[in-house]
């Protein structure tokens, strides 16, 4: 055994990428470029994998640690799961750190500073795992970054939390499906001196859109990368042409907040200086050398590369932070599927899976499985997002997604309801088809999604993919403007994502029926709003929420806009930054502490009072009075009064200008309409709700999706009784479920019955338009000739 073999540390000028065994696939690859490539790399050390199974030796931990997972009772039981995780990694954590490798860390780290002409640099400590036996060196799991560190007891202490995160409830269990011992499995942490960055990003020396192998594409925002990855923030976008070396392709988005440092360690949000945020924010010279270094990177390793860089705020350096091999089209590459090897004729397409068509459309490109939101980082524009089912934390990989196909889920679950939003190809359930799709097909396979149908086929059909092409006159012109009836019935639109509002402001929907927040909390936000007060941030949730709610409300002026407040369940909460600290574990959470209940209660308020404060921010400060709310999952009418009480203590006020609506998803919510009329100007039914709770049937459930109907006669009685008690007292209603979108004689139905509006998703308000328009004339009609044909089913209650 080499003395390489036995170290605590290795810099990075000793490391080259066949050293994977040694540091990982992380810390190699930073090795390579320093020892062995003229590229700009912040110089470090590494932690070995040795260091690692010593410091777990030494402390007796493997011991206990097998004990813990050998005590564990059933790895499918996620509550069970997390909590031996979580004790595991309190164990690595508060454990006492062999003194000689205490003392190599903090010598290395003396050594950096001294290599570095600094006192105490500041570090980015990131983990790069490893594991033996296995084909790429490499292992599954989401590992911790640790950015702005300084001095040794600290780096000292973050490399220990590197250590635990090898512990994820996810790379637990993945390595217990493989078989594969935990001995076995081992993490550098690579100490890299930190980059200041007023600007970073990621660049791939593929177009990973398309494939396109000439083309380098780079993303750029201001401050550190991790808003990138989180999708919080939409980067510059640059392709840079590898033949030429010129930009071919620019998109330059305004961004309005960044991730910055914090000279005494640490890191903060900030807005954007207002000069800068619709500014490019790399030179074009800046993205050309980087485009040199892309090449060169990818010359080297002999592979398409994903890289990150950063630019320094002090010497307006550029500096390549990491590199890796990219994934998807290097695999596709060596599948020999790239181009004319992948297309089929329809006639011998091949399906691979089936499933239930909820978001229709056609879509072709390279699949990409995804098991955990903690990976969505990897996943790229374009590609086919294959997983188990969605959740809002999914909505940053959704956005990117050609096509989107799920195990499980029915017709309203949230893979369903947002793609439709987006209008995604989706096929969800495919489990409940015999087949489910994340067995069935594998990261890098080329497909064919028609979401019309529910079928999945191998390989790109190109003659299905040409029925999706529209029509157009034989001169290529457009022969007729779209024209719409005027309705009684109003047509409202569905919409969470404000980035999606000016796409869609054009179609003519007499306003947004329902605007969802929870889209707004996973694509900007992403703390918890107690996580928040407590770091002293709560104006945080009220300028971001605001921020988001006043896009949509003024690209729709002065057209209607309600926003339906919160509606998280506990686990989605529990899924924001720091929202395990306040979140109860609720198994069945849909049924728990969500909507109206949370509002009042003296453990959740101040959150609340930010969302109003938002609210009136909107219509206060920018003037934007078509704004109006609505509160969810109102269970009595003591709720419904102690919510709208403490709007009124915040000022807002029902009025003229201002209406409170609820929304109508519980039979209470039926059979005490005259009660509630009491507290709000009117209802909007949740059709799905209501008829999974009427019905006693969970629509989330595959076993039991068949039986979930909102055409049911009980559905259709609740709904008719509603209209007609809220009308009693003047009060309007309102649908935002799917049954309009899916049944247009359940919109007859609803026309029938007096509803006031109905509010469909984006793709369907023009149909729903015309429909509307049909079934008003056709009453009409029937009224005046007596000749209509008579509905024999009796609606109301006995």
């Amino acid at each position: 055994m080499s003395d390489r073999d036995t170290a605590n540390i290795l810099w990075f000028n000793e490391l080259h990428r066949k050293d994977v065994n040694l540091v990982g696939g992380k810390s190699s690859s930073l090795g390579e470029m320093t020892s062995s490539m003229d590229v700009p790399v912040p110089y470090g050390f590494a932690t070995t994998a040795h260091a690692y199974r010593y410091f777990m030796e030494e402390t007796g931990l493997n011991k206990k640690v097998n004990q813990l997972l050998e005590d564990m009772n059933d790895y499918e039981d996620s509550d069970e799961l997390h909590k031996t995780c979580e004790t595991i990694r309190n164990l690595i954590v508060d454990a006492q750190m062999p003194s000689d490798l205490t003392n190599d860390i903090e010598k290395a780290y003396a050594d950096l500073a001294e290599k570095m002409g600094q006192e105490d640099p500041f570090v980015a400590i990131r983990s790069s795992a490893t594991a033996e036996d296995l084909p790429n060196a490499s292992f599954a799991g989401q590992q911790e970054s640790y950015l702005n560190i300084k001095g040794a007891a600290d780096v000292v202490n973050r490399v220990q939390q590197c250590y635990s995160s090898l512990f994820t409830d996810r790379a637990t269990y993945y390595r217990h499906k493989q078989g594969f011992p935990h001995e076995k499995v081992a993490l550098s942490a690579a100490v890299q001196m930190m980059v200041f960055s007023k600007a970073s990003g990621i660049m791939f020396s593929v177009n990973v859109a398309d494939g396109d192998e000439s083309k380098i594409v780079i993303d750029s925002i201001y401050g550190l990368g991790e808003y990138i990855v989180l999708g919080k923030v939409t980067p510059n976008h640059f392709i840079v042409d590898k033949q030429s070396m010129k930009i071919v392709e620019r998109n330059v988005v305004k961004q309005t907040v960044e991730l910055m440092r914090v000279p005494n360690g640490g890191t903060i949000e900030q807005a954007v200086p207002q000069e800068l945020q619709d500014k490019q924010v790399l030179t074009d010279d800046q993205v050309i050398e980087l485009a040199g270094y892309a090449k060169e990177i990818e010359r080297h390793y002999g592979c398409y590369m994903d890289m990150e860089f950063a630019l320094d705020t002090n010497t307006d350096r550029l500096w390549i932070v990491q590199a890796r091999p990219e994934t998807v089209w290097s695999q596709k590459k060596n599948k020999n599927s790239v181009g004319d090897d992948n297309v089929v004729a329809e006639a011998d397409a091949k399906i691979a899976v089936r499933g239930l068509p909820a978001s229709p459309g056609l879509a072709s490109g390279v699949v990409h499985v995804i098991d955990d939101p903690k990976d969505i980082n990897e996943f790229k524009d374009g590609e086919i997002l294959v997983t188990l089912m969605t959740s809002p934390d999914w909505v940053p990989a959704m956005k990117k997604a050609a096509a989107i196909v799920t195990n499980s889920g029915g017709m309203t679950c949230h893979a369903a309801i947002v793609s439709r939003e987006m209008q995604i190809p989706c096929i969800v359930g495919t489990k409940s088809q015999n087949v489910a799709a994340t067995d069935a097909l594998k990261t890098g396979d080329v497909v064919t999604v028609d979401a019309k149908n529910g079928i999945v086929y191998m390989g790109k059909v190109e003659s299905i993919l040409k029925k999706n092409t529209p029509q157009v006159s034989a001169n290529g012109q457009v022969v007729a403007a779209e024209t719409f009836a005027p309705t009684a019935t109003g047509v409202m639109m569905n919409l969470g994502d404000p980035e999606l509002v000016d796409k869609y402001s054009s179609l003519p929907a007499d306003g947004i029926g329902l605007m969802r927040e929870e889209f707004l909390w996973t694509t900007y936000i992403h703390e918890h709003p107690l996580y928040l007060i407590e770091q002293g941030h709560p104006e945080k949730v009220v300028d971001m929420l605001a921020s988001g709610i006043a896009k949509v409300a003024r690209a729709m002026a002065p057209r209607p806009v309600v926003l339906r407040l919160s509606d998280f369940k506990s686990s989605e909460y529990r899924k924001l930054k720091g929202g395990e600290k306040y979140e109860p574990n609720e198994p069945a959470d849909l049924l728990g502490w969500r909507g109206a209940s949370r509002y009042y209660d003296s453990k959740y308020i101040e959150a609340f009072k930010l969302e109003l404060a938002a609210v009136k921010k909107v219509r206060n400060e920018y003037g934007l009075k078509n704004l109006n709310v609505m509160i969810p999952f109102v269970r009595t009418v003591a709720e419904a009064q102690k919510v709208t009480d403490i709007m009124q203590d915040e000022g807002l006020i029902r009025g003229e200008d201002f209406k409170v609506y609820m929304m109508a998803e519980i039979p209470s919510n039926i059979i005490l309409a005259d009660q509630f009329n009491k507290f709000v100007d009117g209802y909007s039914i949740g059709s799905n709700d209501l008829a999974m709770l009427i019905l006693g049937c969970d629509r989330n459930n595959d076993t039991v999706a068949s039986l979930f109907d909102e055409r049911d006669l009980s559905i259709k009685r609740a709904i008719r009784h509603l209209i007609k008690t809220a009308h009693k007292d003047g009060k309007t209603v309102s649908i935002c479920g799917q049954a309009p979108s899916e049944y247009p004689e359940f919109t007859n139905f609803l026309i029938q019955s007096g509803i006031d509006y109905v509010s469909v998703n984006p793709d369907m308000v023009k149909e729903t338009k015309r429909n509307v328009a049909h079934f008003e004339q056709r009453i009409m009609l029937d009224k005046a000739t007596g000749r209509g044909l008579n509905d024999p089913v009796d609606y109301d209650w006995k």
